[in-house]
């Protein structure tokens, strides 16, 4: 299985004047920019997906959308408590376990310190190897066996700038 991990893109800040809920906050104009240039960069890396499994979070939400449209998977998306902030891992390897017919390729949507603390469990066994994504970066996770533990091996991690460069 390959496990691809995308963070949402550029947000509107937290606190600002009609976005107090954290759920609520939107991509920015240059987040939805960027996140079309990293789902064109996937386009050119060939790159299709069984499986899109998003945060129901406004800003995650509207990252996965654009990806999947840009990629033309929109059927294949659904939304996962799991990948909310603070969604507890194990929980999420569960729900991913369970997916019928057994996905090669999947892409998670979601949020920092949750994406990051997910690769280094899962290529470590343990949380806090210190692995973050930059917004609208993306990761790609090999894994023969998937499990809330050391399973996984980081084939590569990069960021929107250099997505841009494909």
């Amino acid at each position: 299985m390959n496990l691809y991990l995308l963070r949402h893109g550029l947000a509107v800040e937290r606190g600002t004047p009609g976005y107090e809920d954290d759920a609520t906050r939107q991509l920015t104009p240059k987040g939805r920019r960027q996140v079309r240039e990293v789902a064109a960069a996937m386009q050119a890396m060939e790159l299709r997906f069984e499986t899109i499994l998003s945060s129901p979070l406004v800003r995650a939400h509207q990252t996965a959308e654009i990806t999947a449209a840009g990629l033309k998977l929109k059927k294949y998306l659904a939304f996962a408590d799991e990948l909310s902030p603070g969604g507890p891992a194990n929980k999420l390897v569960e729900k991913i376990s369970e997916l019928k017919s057994a996905p090669e390729n999947i892409l998670l949507v979601g949020h920092e310190p949750d994406l990051g603390e997910l690769i280094s469990l899962l290529v470590t066994g343990k949380k806090g190897a210190g692995l973050a994504l930059k917004k609208a970066g993306l990761a790609k996770l090999e894994i023969d066996n998937l499990r809330a533990g050391q399973c996984a091996m980081l084939a590569w991690l990069l960021t929107p700038k250099q997505m841009k460069l494909m």
